[in-house]
């Protein structure tokens, strides 16, 4: 089982590599993927509700990212894709900073 330090910086790395996401998408995946690997090392400690914010975070924004490039190859949405992109983006702002803020500060999500 890794130690509580190294777990911390791993969450600490994976809302780095989520907001660099705004800039280089691939990130995105490779936050992720960390999140999986890592997830089952913070079982039982105040850290696992991080990785679970984290993995839900990804999930939910594809589901919508997902849902706004469909309307938008379909051409039948192409301002509401606009509108779920930008809710999208400010969604994510603030789950990262949120989750990056309770980190810093030591304490568990959804408390």
């Amino acid at each position: 089982m890794a130690d509580e330090k190294q777990l911390k910086t791993v969450a600490t790395v994976v809302y780095a590599l989520q907001a660099a996401g705004f800039f280089l998408g691939i990130t995105w995946i490779a936050a992720v993927i960390v999140d999986y690997v890592k997830q089952d090392d913070a079982a039982g400690t105040w850290l696992e509700s991080h990785y679970r914010w984290q993995i839900r975070t990804f999930w939910f924004a594809a589901f919508w990212v997902f849902g706004a490039w469909i309307l938008i190859i379909t051409i039948i949405g192409i301002p509401i894709a606009w509108l779920i992109f930008a809710a999208t983006s400010a969604w994510l702002i603030y789950r990262i900073a949120r989750g990056w803020l309770r980190l810093r500060d030591r304490l568990p999500m959804y408390a």
